[in-house]
C-alpha cells in the first residue's frame, strides 16, 4: 500500500511541475535570461516549493518516525568539501544550459521530447560516473 501512496505523491508532484511549466525548458531559460526575455514566474514556483518544504519539515520532524519507514534519514555530514561545491555548480550549469532539472526532465519524457530523452540519458550516465568515482576514492 505504501508504494501506491508514494506513486500517487510522485504523480501529484509531476502534475504540479507540468502545471507550473517546469517541464518546458524555455520557461527555465527565460527565467535565467535577465537581459533578454526574463520571465519571473519561476521565482513564484520556487518560492512556493521552499515555503511548503519549510513548513512541512517542521511538521513532519515532530513525529516519532516517518509513515513509510522506521526512522528519518537526515544528513549528518556538516563539512563543505569539493563534491558539495562542484556537484551543485555542475547542476546549475546544466540547468542553465538546457533548462531541465531532474524532476521536470522525467516529466518531459512523457511529451516525447528528444531533448528530454538526451538529458535524462546524460544525467543517468553522470550519476553512474559519480558513483563509480566515489567508490574509487574511498
Amino acid at each position: 500500500m505504501s508504494l501506491v501512496i508514494q506513486f500517487l505523491i510522485g504523480l501529484l508532484f509531476g502534475c504540479g511541475l507540468v502545471i507550473a511549466g517546469m517541464s518546458n525548458p524555455a520557461k527555465v531559460q527565460n527565467f535565467l535570461d535577465l537581459a533578454g526575455s526574463f520571465d519571473p514566474s519561476l521565482a513564484f514556483v520556487m518560492g512556493g516549493g521552499v515555503l511548503v518544504t519549510f513548513v512541512g519539515y517542521r511538521f513532519v520532524l515532530k513525529q516519532k518516525q516517518p509513515i513509510f519507514d522506521t526512522k528519518f534519514h537526515l544528513p549528518t555530514e556538516t563539512s563543505i568539501d569539493p563534491p558539495v561545491v562542484v556537484g551543485p555548480a555542475l547542476f546549475g550549469i546544466g540547468w542553465g544550459l538546457v533548462g531541465f532539472c531532474p524532476g521536470p526532465a522525467f516529466t518531459a519524457l512523457g511529451t516525447g521530447s528528444t531533448s528530454a530523452f538526451l538529458f535524462v540519458a546524460a544525467m543517468l550516465a553522470g550519476m553512474v560516473a559519480a558513483r563509480f568515482y566515489a567508490s574509487q576514492s574511498t
